[in-house]
């Protein structure tokens, strides 16, 4: 997820996860929204190996790993993962890879297009983005407009 604009922008699904399957994801979004000043993420094995770390050193990118045990310093993401979890993974009982992708896909799309956010001046990720991006053309705050 973006922390500025709260925008989640990707939710994969698999059995299993990778140090490479990561990259993949990443190198994605980074195409998508170009590679950003630094990842915050967990100590996951996904996110601390070796090549994740090369990787996004030879991207550009700073890791800002949190504590052990300390999950409210990465607030906004365990936030979104919590409300992924329960307003759909605890929804429905998948019954495939590909019916879990589509419905998170689904539920996604919902969640940046479709659901006010309180923190973004009840606009929705993609609402404020637009304002946002708009105010920097025109030197103005997204969320008063002066």
């Amino acid at each position: 997820m973006d922390e500025f604009t709260r925008e989640g922008l990707a939710l994969d699904v698999a059995h299993t996860t990778s140090a490479e399957r990561v990259i993949g994801v990443l190198a994605a979004l980074f195409a998508q929204h170009g590679a950003p000043s630094y990842l915050r993420s967990d100590n996951g094995a996904e996110f601390v190996a070796q090549a994740v770390q090369l990787w996004l050193r030879d991207s550009g990118v700073q890791t800002l790993y949190i504590e052990p045990g300390k999950p409210w310093q990465n607030g906004k993401e365990e936030r979104f993962n919590g409300t992924v979890r329960d307003e759909c993974l605890n929804r429905f009982a998948f019954g495939s890879i590909a019916e879990a992708c589509v419905r998170l896909n689904s539920y996604r799309h919902e969640y940046n297009s479709e659901r006010p956010h309180s923190s973004l001046g009840y606009l929705t990720p993609h609402a404020f983005r637009a304002a946002w991006s708009e105010a920097q053309q025109n030197q103005a705050d997204p969320l008063t407009g002066t």
